[in-house]
């Protein structure tokens, strides 16, 4: 495996069972959709918000957020900006709202998004590169924070995979899921906040309300049903009243904001359908293969040393008109995850990407749980890479 330590092979055969024959599509034609870092991206999120008592603000962000003495960062996982803008005659908080689209993070997957979103840096800097990230001690899956072998917050400690503290070194406070706190990828993005759970999502507004009455100036909030609703059921009618409930949520919110205050929402990335059952890997390709990472839409293919550019290139001839193809050198080098990352964060890349341009996935047998999947991100379609970046005042 070029340049990649410590990487097990997968623990079933990457061929894996037969899944739906991969069949050859139109180029869409596009170009990915690369992260703004620097500008109007989730990295600049935090920091404006968090320095806006000093400096005037970018121009991206809107006024209120700019002049306001408290201000709610409210994220609602999952909704993308085209999925918002399709929407807005069913969402009369958020369809009203001031603001517009921002870049996402690459890959556009919660684990890399939300670390990038909370540090303000880019995935090169703070490490968390994935859904699930290859290491010495295996595949880890962020969200769960485990290997093959189990809970891996001792073997892999959290602030040490991603040591950089969340909002600028401030102990701001975390309104999320109770469910949430103490596990490993809470500590890794979040180590250090005052984290506030609720079990129920009427209970969000009521805890914004306690936190901004007691001065807090900035709360950070976090709302994850939206992205479950479409990666079990897609983006049709359960989808839509999942985004009425998140508008009655931000109108709760709304309600509460004292008068110099404000509500800013965003979003971690957004959603495109994939029907298909993933596309198994050729099998020319899964002979030079020892490992996979990544998801569904943006997977590493850890491979043989010496065989990259073979795998590279069999990728393109096989994959080129659903997927961007790169190798990592080609990845750091367009700066997709930032600037050039530290040795450390190297070896957690593949040595090849295939990055999905049309609606499908590629399969990896570790990780079965992608197959009950309808909606999908973490790739740099416009679909997933812009997220709304909108703000409003009581």
């Amino acid at each position: 495996m070029d340049d990649v330590a410590g990487v097990p092979a997968a623990s079933t055969p990457l061929g894996g069972a037969a899944r739906a024959p991969f069949e050859r599509r139109s180029p869409c034609g596009a170009p990915p959709v690369l992260p703004d870092y620097g500008g109007a991206c989730l990295t600049s999120v935090v920091p404006a918000l968090l320095r806006r008592d000093r400096e005037d603000g970018p121009a991206w962000l809107p006024e209120v957020a700019r002049r306001a003495s408290q201000v709610v960062l409210l994220v609602l996982d999952g909704l993308g900006f085209q999925q918002l803008d399709e929407r807005r005659s069913l969402l009369p908080v958020l369809g009203a709202m001031p603001g517009g689209p921002i870049t996402s993070v690459a890959p556009t997957t919660t684990a890399t998004a939300l670390t990038s979103l909370s540090t303000g840096m880019a995935p090169s800097a703070h490490g968390i590169v994935g859904y699930r990230v290859a290491t010495d001690s295996g595949v880890l899956n962020v969200l769960k924070w485990a290997t093959p072998v189990g809970d891996a917050r001792e073997l892999i400690p959290p602030g040490r995979f991603q040591p950089h503290a969340p909002f600028l070194g401030r102990a701001c406070p975390v309104i999320s899921r109770a469910e949430f706190a103490g596990s490993g990828f809470t500590d890794a993005h979040l180590r250090g906040a005052r984290l506030v759970g609720w079990r129920v999502p009427s209970s969000l507004a009521v805890d914004v309300a306690t936190l901004l009455a007691e001065g807090e100036p900035f709360v950070y909030a976090y709302y994850d049903g939206v992205d479950k609703v479409a990666h079990d059921t897609g983006l049709g009618a359960h989808y839509d009243a999942e985004l009425r409930a998140a508008d009655r949520i931000v109108e709760d919110v709304v309600a509460v904001l004292p008068p110099d205050a404000a509500l800013v929402v965003t979003a971690d990335h957004g959603q495109v359908e994939v029907r298909d059952a993933p596309v198994e890997l050729a099998p020319e390709i899964v002979a030079d293969v020892v490992a996979l990472s990544g998801e569904g839409r943006f997977r590493w293919l850890h491979v043989r040393a010496g065989t990259t550019d073979r795998v590279a290139e069999r990728c393109r001839e096989r994959y080129g008109e659903v997927a961007w193809v790169r190798t990592r050198e080609e990845i750091v080098a367009e700066r997709w995850l930032g600037d050039a990352p530290s040795p450390d964060v190297a070896r957690r890349l593949g040595d090849v990407a295939l990055v999905a341009s049309a609606p499908v996935a590629f399969f990896d047998p570790s990780d079965t749980g992608e197959l009950r999947l309808v909606s999908r991100h973490g790739s740099l379609t416009a679909a997933e890479m812009l997220v709304p970046l909108l703000a409003t005042g009581p």
